[in-house]
C-alpha cells in the first residue's frame, strides 16, 4: 500500500482501526480531527502519567499510531476547502458520522466524487446508509444486541454477558471496512471508478453470527441456548474446564482425531467414542453426563498441571488466559505493546520534522497543537491542501 494516500476522519475504535491496517501495509493515512478537544479517544481511559504529561492515553496511540495528525474545522468555509483540496488528490476517505452529516457540510460523497471520480469513499455508522435506524445513535453493545449476538453469549442460565472485546466496533466494522475498501481499490487498479463504500456494524455483525443462523436454518432451537450446540457447550469436547486453583482450561478437541488424543493422554481411552461426530447428541444426556464426569477430573488437578501434561499433546487444549498473561507469554513477544506506543510517538516527531516549513497543515500530537505542512512518500504526488484558512 505504500503510496496510497487515506483521510481519516472517524474517531473512536472502528474506523481508526480499519485505517490503522492501511497505514502498516504502508499506506500514507492522514487523521482529520476538529479543533479543540479533538477525537475523544485522546481523552478515553487515560493513565494518569499520560493526563500529566499532557498527551493522548494508550488507547488513541495504540489505534491511531503510523497516522498523520491535522485538525479542521469542517464547520467552516476554510476546513471545507481545505478537504475539498484534499480529497481530490486522495484515494480512500474513512468516515464515521452518522448518515447525512458530511452531505450537510457540502462534503458528501457525490461532491467530492466529482472532483475525484476514483476516490473510493467508505463510511462506518451503526445502522447503515440508509434504512429506518439509520438515524441512530449507538455502540458496539447495541449493534450485537440487536444482531442477535449479545444473546449467544450468555451464562448457563441464559444471562447475557457484556465481552470486553467490541465485537461489532471490529470485526463489523474495523474488517468490515478493510476488506471493502480494498476490493474497491483493486476495482480503480483495473480501470473503473471509485465507489462509496457503507458499512453497517449491526449489519455486518448479524451476517457474522454463522452458527445462529445455521441453528435456525435447522430449526433447531436447543442449539440457541446455552450448553445445547456444539459450539457453546452442548458437547464434552468443546468446553470450558473450572481447574483445582479456581483457573480454566479451554478444551477445543472438536475434530475426533483430537479428542482421541486428548482422552489418551488423560488415561481415558474409554471416553474416545463418546464424540459428536459418532453419534453423540450435542446438548444430549450422554453429551452432558461426559461433560460433568470431564469437569471433576479436570478439577482434581491445578491448571499448570494440566498444561504441563496436555500442551505437548496435539490435542488443541489451552489455559484460559487473563490479558496480563498472555503479554507475557512465549507465544507474544512481551514488549510489543510498549514498542507499539513508543514508536506512535516516533512517527508522529518524525513527521513533524520532515514536514518543517514546507507549508501550513500539519500532523497535530496534542490537542492545540499548532498545524506545519505534511508530505508524501518519495514520488509521490504530494496532497494539495490549498490555503489553511
Amino acid at each position: 500500500m505504500q503510496g496510497l494516500r487515506v483521510l481519516d476522519l472517524t474517531r473512536l475504535l472502528p474506523g481508526p482501526v480499519a485505517t490503522l491496517r492501511l497505514a502498516e501495509m504502508g499506506a500514507d493515512v492522514l487523521k482529520i480531527e476538529p479543533p479543540g478537544a479533538g477525537d475523544a479517544a485522546r481523552n478515553m481511559m487515560q493513565s494518569a502519567e499520560d493526563e500529566v504529561a499532557g498527551r493522548p492515553g494508550a488507547f488513541y496511540r495504540l489505534v491511531n499510531r503510523g497516522k498523520r495528525e491535522t485538525r479542521l474545522d469542517l464547520k467552516s468555509e476554510g476546513g471545507r476547502a481545505v478537504l475539498l483540496a484534499l480529497a481530490r488528490d486522495a484515494d480512500v476517505l474513512v468516515e464515521s458520522f452518522r448518515p447525512g452529516v458530511m452531505e450537510r457540510l457540502g462534503l458528501g460523497y457525490e461532491t467530492l466524487r466529482a472532483n475525484n471520480p476514483k476516490l473510493v469513499y467508505c463510511a462506518i455508522t451503526g445502522y447503515g446508509a440508509k434504512g429506518p435506524f439509520s438515524d441512530r445513535a449507538g455502540h458496539d453493545l447495541n449493534y450485537i444486541a440487536y444482531a442477535g449476538v449479545l444473546d449467544q453469549i450468555a451464562t448457563r442460565e441464559g444471562d447475557p454477558v457484556l465481552p470486553n472485546f467490541q465485537i461489532a466496533d471490529l470485526l463489523g466494522g474495523a474488517q468490515a471496512a478493510l476488506t471493502q475498501i480494498l476490493a474497491a481499490l483493486w476495482q480503480v487498479a483495473r480501470g473503473g471508478e471509485g465507489r462509496f463504500v457503507d458499512v453497517s456494524m449491526a449489519h455486518q455483525a448479524h451476517a457474522y453470527n454463522v452458527m445462529a443462523q445455521v441453528a435456525l436454518a435447522n430449526d433447531d432451537a436447543a442449539a440457541l441456548q446455552p450448553g445445547g450446540g456444539l459450539l457453546n457447550g452442548g458437547v464434552p469436547c468443546y468446553n470450558l474446564y473450572r481447574t483445582l486453583d479456581e483457573r480454566w482450561l479451554a478444551v477445543g478437541a472438536l475434530e475426533l482425531k483430537f479428542w482421541q488424543a486428548l482422552c489418551t493422554a488423560i488415561g481415558r481411552e474409554d471416553w474416545a467414542r463418546r464424540h459428536w461426530s459418532l453419534g453423540q447428541a450435542p446438548g444430549g444426556s450422554d453429551a452432558a453426563a461426559l461433560t460433568r464426569e470431564f469437569a471433576a477430573l479436570i478439577a482434581s488437578e491445578t491448571l499448570q498441571t494440566w498444561i504441563d501434561r496436555l500442551e505437548v499433546i496435539d490435542c488443541c487444549v489451552s489455559p484460559v488466559l487473563t490479558p496480563g498473561e498472555a503479554a507475557n507469554h512465549p507465544l507474544f513477544n512481551p514488549e510489543v505493546l510498549q514498542a507499539l506506543l513508543d514508536e506512535a510517538a516516533a512517527q508522529r516527531e518524525a513527521a513533524t520534522r520532515r514536514a518543517a516549513g514546507q507549508g501550513t497543515a500539519a500532523p497535530a500530537t496534542a490537542p492545540g497543537g499548532n498545524p506545519t505542512q505534511a508530505t508524501q512518500p518519495p514520488g509521490k504526488k504530494p496532497f494539495n491542501y490549498g490555503p489553511w484558512d
